[in-house]
């Protein structure tokens, strides 16, 4: 361990044995700065750093995890992290004993830890400490373990994996390239042969495709936002090569699996209704498996918005009433909004490129309804549907 590392450590284990620290921070009514003096007239300088970066991290990090307020993390663990939805959806499929490869602060393996008995391994000190406090936080201590070492000293390589490569690697922030991430692709695949079976997290944006022949690659999305690409091989990999799952704000999941080449959509003039799809769906390239399973057709070849002449629910789509269409024309847009009754407008557009704050400023809302705006081809023509939310 560097003198730096043991420094950091040391300066944590002093925060975690004085808690009252954090009930001062968030019982004080002064400035900033007088909140300051009087921690450092009690506590070390490094010590009320820490703190006050803590109390910043485990407000914003309500937002993944309902135990925020008493967990541990620094920013990068932090932004890395898997919300806690997800992890606690991919933690269903394990059981057994488990290794949790470069496991951080310990996001996915107090979930990992709920199912089966689970082994962290990252190179970081801190890290594993947090992940310590971290498993105590979730109750789930008892059935976790933490080293501090790198992966290729773990010789064991009985039971499944899960990792979740470093994707910001270098001080430059994340890379796209698995081939960038550490460790890199070809240690990744390697893992791959060396385990039963397993999960590799990957974001949702990297070059996943045909790298992990044989696996299911399961495209997450968390209140309509794609937060990673799940790689899972050998006795945990799926039937099908790709999965899209949504997970909604309540916590009702939706998954379905297929090949892009399964289904293929007719494009027809815009019915009734339009649909704009979960980015999960769009990811893993099954738009038309879904579509096809709900009697949905494209507007275009190219474009992701979807169909119908009758209203369909479906997780897979959020679903908007057409109201009229326009040609993408400056002039029609003004005319047509300023008789409109709308004050409220969304623009929305994917496969057309649309500066939407400057759109937004040439319109006239003087009314009072809420609106959305949608730009996009409609059997390869640049189109404006106007729509309302359903």
């Amino acid at each position: 361990m560097s003198s730096e590392s043991h420094s950091e450590l040391e300066c944590f284990r002093q925060l975690q044995q004085s808690p009252e620290i954090f009930e001062l921070i968030a019982s004080h009514s002064g400035t900033e700065f007088q909140l300051q003096k009087q921690l450092r007239e009690q506590y070390p300088e490094d010590v009320v750093r820490a703190a006050l970066t803590l109390a910043e991290l485990r407000e914003r990090g309500r937002a993944k995890f309902s135990r925020a307020d008493q967990m541990w993390f620094d920013r990068k663990s932090l932004e890395q992290a898997t919300p806690e939805a997800v992890s606690n959806y991919k933690a269903a499929r394990f059981s057994g004993s488990v290794y949790d490869f470069c496991c951080g602060m310990g996001g996915d393996l107090v979930a990992l830890a709920q199912h089966a008995r689970v082994t962290g391994v990252d190179l970081e000190p801190v890290l594993c400490q947090f992940a310590r406090w971290n498993s105590e936080v979730y109750e789930v201590a008892d059935q976790v373990t933490v080293i501090n070492q790198p992966l290729e000293e773990v010789k064991d390589r009985e039971g499944l994996l899960h990792i979740d490569p470093d994707r910001r690697p270098h001080s430059g922030g994340k890379v796209i390239r698995i081939e960038d991430y550490r460790p890199d692709l070809e240690t990744l695949q390697g893992l791959i042969q060396e385990f039963a079976g397993g999960a590799i997290k990957l974001s949702p944006a990297s070059n996943f495709a045909g790298k992990f022949p044989g696996s299911e690659t399961e495209l997450i999305s968390l209140n309509g936002e794609c937060k990673e690409a799940t790689v899972w091989f050998g006795s945990l990999a799926g039937e099908s090569e790709f999965r899209a799952t949504a997970i909604s704000k309540s916590g009702e999941v939706a998954s379905i699996a297929g090949h892009p080449m399964d289904a293929f959509c007719s494009v027809t003039p815009p019915g009734g209704y339009l649909y704009d799809p979960d980015p999960a769906v769009v990811r893993s390239g099954l738009l038309d498996v879904a579509a096809a399973e709900c009697d949905l057709n494209r507007l275009d070849a190219e474009e992701e918005y979807l169909t119908s002449s009758e209203p369909v629910d479906s997780p897979y789509f959020r679903r908007f009433r057409i109201l009229d269409e326009l040609s993408n024309q400056d002039r029609d847009l003004k005319k047509y909004f300023r008789s409109a009754d709308f004050g409220q407008l969304e623009i929305k557009c994917r496969r057309i490129p649309v500066p939407i704050e400057a759109l937004r400023r040439k319109l006239s809302l003087k009314g009072k309804a809420a609106g959305v705006l949608v730009i996009a081809r409609l059997d390869g023509k640049s189109r404006a549907l106007v729509c309302e939310r359903e």
